[in-house]
């Protein structure tokens, strides 16, 4: 098994008083990004953000993540995350889904950063029922 706990303690640590982090995601949707560690393997992310697809509108989205540590991680932490979460593109014909973001987590040694790369399939409920996808690069500042 390549996944497992790690004890090395990071600057963007979860389970530390530096577990909530703002940044960017560049993608689609591009915009705010927040994430709220509730301890060592699960976090919440919410991202405020503008959809630049065919609706060009406002999206927000918020998941439960669950995280795997890879080992033998020589400096920082990385992490497999999965989770289940919603989102809403307020257009004309609002779109309100299901998502299951996948993705990684890389935490730096000693900067109160966060790196993540990001696929989340989705399933729209309304105006459709049609699935979708949404993908993107980001960074998080955590704060003291």
């Amino acid at each position: 098994m390549f996944f497992c706990h790690s004890e090395t303690k990071a600057q963007a640590n979860p389970d530390s008083e530096n577990n909530f982090g703002l940044g960017l995601i560049l993608g689609e949707p591009t915009g705010l990004s927040i994430k709220s560690w509730n301890g060592d393997q699960s976090a919440f992310s919410i991202g405020a953000a503008w959809s630049l697809s065919e609706d060009e509108a406002l999206h927000l989205h918020a998941d439960f993540q669950l995280h795997s540590w890879f080992e033998n991680i020589e400096r920082g932490r990385l992490a497999f995350y999965y989770g289940i979460g919603g989102r809403v593109i307020f257009t004309d014909d609002a779109k309100i889904g299901v998502r299951v973001p996948l993705g990684l987590n890389y935490i730096f040694d000693t900067l109160p950063f966060d790196l993540f790369v990001e696929a989340t399939p989705i399933l729209d409920f309304t105006p459709n029922l049609e699935l979708a996808g949404n993908g993107g690069v980001g960074i998080r500042y955590y704060f003291n």
